[in-house]
């Protein structure tokens, strides 16, 4: 049977896999530094923003403690801007009748207003626990922004810090303010702020985030205003917030209870204190992973719990998260270029789903422990193979079964191809060492048929003739080897092992006579002389595959066996019967009885041969043993 060469070389063929995974591979891994951008960028911020949700805890916030400058508020006391003596008031009573620990004013006061008002404030500033805010630029702008006078902010110490263009701070009368915390912010292209700059660097000299600047001043090992000493998440310029509590674990209380001295002192006596506002009025609300719109007060909670959990011990610990998504990646990518060739294509499917699912679990415990790398990486790398990989491998696969196809069908039965196909056996035309049954047959006094006739009528013989000796071999499930110009060789039990091979190959040669005897039928009565098939069947152990050189190849059967029955074939001109049978094939064969010819010493054999003729419904005939 020959085989043509294939279209791709598995050499080729594998070095594009391996290409194809390595390309997948680099893809997931490049997202974990590259920076992020496009499409891409908001999947990854959205899978994290999902994780945030499910994440955030519901257990109460006991540090820290939100005073809310409401609708409720504004109602009860009066509306924006309050007399900066009511401001001040507010501060004095957090920290004289509630017993705060510090208060933070999320708020800048660029103008001056009622001199005593300002004087109560900048004497708070200066002497009292209170962090006074102020707003800083990031955006490079023609005309940068300078809003009233900076205040506190340290030499640069040359650590990672946002830098600032400008900034909008309070009038200069505060400029004396002891602490300082910055409340500017930059939210990603979305419009959700996931990130705070911790430290801002303007003109030689850092500031802290409003949230740092009240924890280095008043919690506990404080470092007594010198911002610097504490480690913020991530050491990033734009660090991310990690939002582990949800909204409703934070006290907030009204400002009107605190001015009304309503709040429940538990509420605030020893607590670090944040002054906001939620009203819609006073332009102060941001969104974040965990809602659509809040108070940007809220934020600067969530960042100083982070601060809190972090001294506590109670924070994450930190893991190396990009490394793993890499290591992810390079494992399914490889897990791809074993597996893909090996599996059909619903299956790597599958695989690449199943696959994704691991590392979406993964991922959510990772987010807990590290806040910077790619949770859309390896599933960018699942979805580069999904789309490329897999139909890669099904249109190899494809094209290996056609290719199977255009060259067993010649040769093999139908339903031993089909048989193939589904086994989904990766080489079957590799040698082997099979039981094999062998079939050769031939034209008896070929050349005194076609000597008197021309080319096209011995053409027409010998196509025929053929046909009478195919047919029979393909329907009873043989591999056709080869054609022997008059004659041809076929065997069964390869590529397909067969229990009933012998059977078979004797069904098919009595199917061939039948045909045979038709045609000689036929062509008697066209007037022409009669032919006669000679057929010689042996069964044994034979190497049975592809042999042969890289450009042209054979499907065949070697072995003693094959040999025999190439010797019976040739005796059958010296016997009255068609089909002379071998021992092995009489031995093996279950569905057929033999007549006894007796023995013969065989060419190349050392010992004489026991030879058998089928037949059907003889008296002395043997059963097949």
């Amino acid at each position: 049977m020959t085989q043509v060469s294939p279209y791709r070389s598995s050499l080729s063929i594998a070095a594009l896999r391996v290409f194809i995974a390595a390309a997948a591979a680099v893809l997931g891994i490049g997202m974990q530094w590259l920076p992020g951008a496009g499409n891409a960028h908001f999947a990854d911020e959205w899978l994290r923003d999902n994780f945030v949700r499910l994440h955030a805890s519901d257990k109460a916030e006991q540090r820290v403690t939100v005073v809310d400058i409401d609708e409720a508020s504004l109602a009860a006391t009066g509306p924006w801007p309050w007399p900066r003596a009511q401001v001040a008031a507010l501060l004095e009573s957090l920290l004289s009748d509630y017993g705060a620990r510090g208060v933070a004013l999320d708020m800048v006061l660029p103008e001056p207003a009622d001199a005593e008002g300002d004087a109560r404030l900048a004497s708070l500033a200066q002497h009292e626990p209170v962090v006074m805010a102020q707003a800083f630029d990031y955006v490079p702008r023609s005309v940068p922004l300078r809003v009233g006078a900076l205040a506190g902010g340290i030499p640069a110490s040359g650590s990672r810090a946002a830098v600032a263009s400008g900034f909008i701070a309070n009038h200069a009368g505060l400029r004396q303010a002891r602490l300082t915390g910055n409340i500017g912010f930059v939210p990603d292209e979305d419009g959700v702020l996931r990130r705070l700059p911790i430290r801002t660097v303007f003109e030689g000299h850092e500031y802290p985030a409003l949230s740092l600047a009240l924890f280095d001043c008043c919690a506990a090992n404080g470092n007594s205003g010198k911002s610097g000493k504490v480690s913020e998440p991530g050491g990033e310029a734009f660090s991310r917030i990690p939002f582990s509590r949800s909204w409703p674990a934070y006290t907030v209380v009204p400002a009107a209870d605190i001015v009304n001295l309503r709040a429940p002192a538990a509420a605030l006596s020893g607590r670090l204190v944040l002054v906001g506002s939620s009203a819609l009025g006073l332009s102060d609300r941001v969104a974040t992973p965990l809602s659509a719109s809040t108070a940007g007060v809220m934020v600067h909670a969530a960042q100083l719990s982070a601060l809190l959990d972090a001294q506590a011990g109670i924070a994450p610990s930190r893991w190396p998260g990009r490394w793993m998504a890499v290591i992810f990646s390079l494992l399914v990518s490889a897990l791809a270029v074993y597996t893909f060739p090996r599996l059909s294509a619903v299956s790597n499917v599958a695989l690449l789903g199943g696959a994704s699912l691991a590392w979406l679990g993964l991922a959510y415990t990772i987010s807990l422990h590290d806040a910077y790398f790619s949770a859309s990486g390896p599933l960018l790398s699942n979805l580069f193979l999904l789309i490329v990989a897999v139909p890669f491998d099904w249109q190899v696969t494809q094209h290996e079964s056609r290719q199977l196809l255009g060259t067993l069908r010649q040769y093999v039965a139908k339903s031993v191809v089909d048989e193939l196909l589904r086994s989904k056996v990766k080489d079957p035309l590799a040698p082997v060492r099979r039981e094999v049954t062998t079939l050769i047959a031939d034209m008896e006094g070929y050349t005194g048929h076609v000597e008197s006739l021309t080319m096209d009528e011995a053409a027409e013989l010998t196509r025929d003739f053929l046909d009478c000796l195919t047919r029979p071999v393909l329907e009873m499930d043989g591999t056709l080897d080869k054609y022997t110009g008059d004659g041809l060789v076929a065997f069964w039990g390869a590529p397909l092992p067969i229990a009933e091979h012998a059977d078979l190959a004797l069904d098919a040669a009595q199917q061939i006579m039948l045909e045979v005897q038709r045609f000689s039928l036929a062509r008697q009565q066209d007037g022409k002389p009669p032919v006669r098939v000679r057929i010689g069947i042996e069964s044994g152990v034979a190497m049975a595959g592809d042999f042969g050189s890289s450009s042209r190849s054979i499907y065949t059967a070697v072995g003693d066996s094959v040999n025999t029955a190439s010797r019976l074939q040739e005796l059958a001109r010296n016997f009255p019967h068609d089909i002379i049978v071998g021992q092995g094939t009489v031995t093996r064969a279950k569905r057929h009885r033999f007549s006894l010819l007796g023995e013969v010493m065989l060419r190349g054999k050392e010992k004489p041969s026991t030879l058998y003729a089928l037949e059907m419904g003889c008296p002395t005939c043997v059963d097949g043993m």
